[in-house]
């Protein structure tokens, strides 16, 4: 199929080239809209009891919940001042009747915590109207350009204010984040390739990659949600894949032609050949990187959705450019992909594969392989130890730099005013007077809370709805609140009265539990796939469960890794952040998604060498011996550049997204080296001949009609040097 495939792109390479352009500059067109159409994708939904308990107090009471925090100050005046009162009252005029709910003062209230111990600053806070996140976000994009007063000092605060500093600094770690990375990943290629055309194609297949993901993601914006988060995702993933897939093809593609020539038969013979073998590693590559981020799609919250239609879009995008245009770029240059060769390109053999250390280190560690597999799991292991303590929580300003406006006015909000540090909202619907009086009244007697009291009581359907908050003197992401929030939810309501509790400390009980409801049917789905896709590829049962099991531990090294950095905050100076003391509970699911996919990369391109080399030889040790040998340099380069992306992403201001690219980069050198160098090679050489085996049954099938593509020419591989190695 493959090979077939990989003839046509040869024989049709201007036809193909000229169609793959047309879509691209379509895909630019038409993607270059799409930061227009991305939304806020939060963590919230609505069937969770607290979104339910949101909605009830938007749609039935005065009092909404606070959007928007403004802390109006000034030397020279104080808050009863009329030239003081006057600013402020002429803020809340002036502000748009379609985007607020309602405002707040102590002009109307007389609140003392409203008003700063020493009179010289007061806090306005705003509800503003919309039924989700994203039209939430544009009402505070029509408010906050008037939130100036006249004569004060203004610092906005609040959820909606954290959003609108996340999205900014997320567009701008984007444009860092490829500033930083291209012209290293165009350096490296150079070093790797050694010439100056085969650099350049890697770097310009990501650019097809994530340009042809935004013009997908556009398109998806017309029927669903999509978070600005996901072009994060897009340009990590489509960048960082679409480089590991040129260098496979194009080291493959040099490989081929050393071995035929450089006429036009040969050339497209060596195309044919790439795309049969480097291609079908690509191919079920990009497969197991979409599945997994699929996987994601089980999940209610649009964080999480959205990460799965970027990451899936740039996965397939970047594999589809690999096997389409890339194999006809190599078709229509020949030779020519040598042009601008390095120094030390001319001084060495075509191939970027074939170094005799490779196949006598993977040799070295079969003498031994028990010891290269305990002392490798004990590694990992160890690596893991912090994740065993890990706590969790949600977003709030702390996910910020300490220098963003947002977090600075939260921070001083919350210090400056007798703002409590947690609060839940109580919707009682359904009780009388007294009713609701006896259920303040054991709300208060809850372990824990410092204050229970009515705020308001509405008609709705028929029946009584009353409003009630508690709050209590515990960071709002800690596990103590969470506790509480779980304590006020098993508080009987009276008679046949129903409660909905809502509230920064309850929308992470309900995303936690929402979490771990899902989280077995995301393993479950991700395993799954791993185990057709790798039983499809190699026509094994035991390879693709010993994939899972070496996956599940470099993953859990790098899980304890992330909870040492960003829960414990070691290395915070280094990396430039602040440990909430806490984990964001989406992140280690996202990672888990994304390292699957990412683990597996490495795993087909190495085993694919493997299952080349055991069908031509049947020998189990020189089978490793030669696919180590094989894939070992291009492995490690491959590493290195996507190294580079993923470090780049790392220096993040957004303290979710630093995290991510520390826990890949761990996790992606480990998988490199110890992971795919060793301990695989080690487990193999223990298992042997069962390495292949599969139940009679699947074997017939897999012979029949799985995947399977034999390489045109072996490798070049010196016989008596590898005998000598064992």
């Amino acid at each position: 199929m493959l090979t077939r495939w990989g003839g046509f792109v040869a024989r049709h390479a201007r036809a193909v080239l000229l169609v793959g352009v047309l879509v691209v500059a379509a895909a630019a067109a038409y993607g270059g809209g799409v930061f227009d159409h991305l939304g806020q994708g939060g963590y919230s939904y609505d069937e969770s009891e607290s979104t339910k308990a949101a909605t009830i107090v938007d749609r039935d009471f005065q009092v909404g919940e606070t959007d928007v925090a403004v802390i109006y100050s000034s030397d020279s005046m104080r808050v009863g001042d009329p030239g003081f009162r006057d600013s402020v009252e002429g803020v809340v005029s002036s502000l748009p009747d379609d985007a607020v709910e309602s405002v707040t003062t102590w002009y109307d209230t007389r609140a003392p915590g409203m008003v700063a111990d020493d009179a010289h600053s007061t806090l306005v806070t705003i509800s503003l109207n919309g039924a989700d996140d994203d039209a939430l976000m544009d009402a505070y994009d029509e408010v906050e350009p008037r939130l100036d007063a006249a004569g004060l000092d203004s610092q906005v605060a609040g959820q909606m204010a954290i959003y609108g500093d996340v999205n900014d600094t997320v567009s701008e770690d984007i444009e860092r984040a490829e500033m930083l990375s291209m012209p290293l990943v165009l350096l490296l290629s150079l070093v790797i390739f050694g010439s100056v055309v085969a650099a350049l194609l890697p770097v310009g297949i990501g650019a097809v990659a994530v340009v042809g993901s935004f013009g997908v993601v556009r398109l998806l914006t017309e029927i669903t949600d999509v978070s600005v988060f996901a072009i994060n995702i897009i340009t990590l993933l489509g960048l960082g894949l679409a480089i590991d897939y040129a260098l496979f093809i194009v080291s493959r593609f040099r490989e081929e032609r050393d071995s035929r020539g450089d006429d036009r038969d040969a050339v497209n013979a060596a195309v044919a050949a790439t795309v049969a073998t480097a291609g079908r590693t690509v191919m079920f590559s990009g497969l197991t990187v979409a599945a997994a981020m699929s996987s994601l799609l089980v999940f209610p919250q649009g964080f999480l959705r959205s990460m799965a239609f970027g990451g899936i879009a740039a996965v397939l995008v970047a594999m589809v450019a690999s096997l389409t245009l890339l194999p006809a770029v190599l078709a229509v240059l020949g030779r020519r992909v040598e042009v601008g060769a390095m120094p030390w390109r001319r001084r060495r053999a075509a191939s970027l594969t074939g170094s005799h250390a490779w196949g006598r280190f993977a040799h070295a560690v079969m003498r031994r392989p028990w010891v290269s597999i305990v002392a490798v799991t004990l590694l990992l292991a160890g690596l893991a130890l912090p994740f065993l303590r890990a706590d969790f929580g949600s977003v709030d300003e702390r996910v910020l730099p300490t220098d963003s406006s947002a977090r600075i006015s939260t921070e001083q909000m919350e210090d400056t005013f007798d703002v409590p540090a947690a609060t839940a909202s109580i919707v009682l619907s359904g009780a009388s007077e007294s009713q609701a009086k006896t259920y303040v009244g054991e709300l208060a007697n809850v372990d824990g809370v410092g204050d229970v009291r009515p705020v308001e009581t509405a008609q709705a359907g028929g029946e009584t709805v009353s409003l009630i908050e508690a709050s209590w003197d515990s960071d709002g992401q800690s596990e103590a609140s969470q506790q509480i929030v779980r304590d006020l939810r098993d508080v009987p309501t009276p008679g046949d009265s129903t409660a909905l509790i809502g509230g920064e400390s309850a929308e992470t009980v309900d995303l936690l539990d929402s979490l771990a409801d899902r989280l077995p049917w995301m393993a479950g789905i991700v395993v799954a796939v791993m185990l057709v896709l790798l039983f499809l590829a190699f026509g094994s049962v035991v390879l693709p469960l010993k994939a899972v099991v070496v996956n599940i531990l470099s993953i859990g090294a790098s899980f304890g890794v992330v909870t040492w950095i960003f829960q414990d905050g070691h290395l915070s100076d280094l990396l430039g952040f602040e440990s909430p003391g806490y984990l964001d509970a989406t992140q280690p699911i996202l990672m888990l998604a994304i390292l699957f996919g990412l683990s597996m990369d490495y795993e087909v391109f190495l085993l694919s060498r493997v299952r080349e080399q055991w069908d031509a030889t049947h020998d189990n040790t020189v089978a490793v011996a030669r696919g180590v040998q094989s894939t070992g340099r291009i492995i490690t380069s491959a590493a290195l550049l996507l190294a580079v992306v993923i470090g780049a992403f790392a220096t993040s201001g957004i303290l979710f997204m630093k995290m991510i690219g520390v826990g890949m980069l761990v996790a992606l050198l480990l998988d490199a080296t110890v992971v795919r160098l060793v301990l695989v090679p080690a487990a193999m050489k223990v298992m042997n001949r069962a390495n292949w085996w599969a139940p009679g049954p699947l074997l017939r099938w897999w012979e029949r009609h799985g995947i399977r593509e034999a390489p045109s020419t072996p490798p070049r591989v010196d016989e008596d040097e590898l005998a000598g190695a064992r």
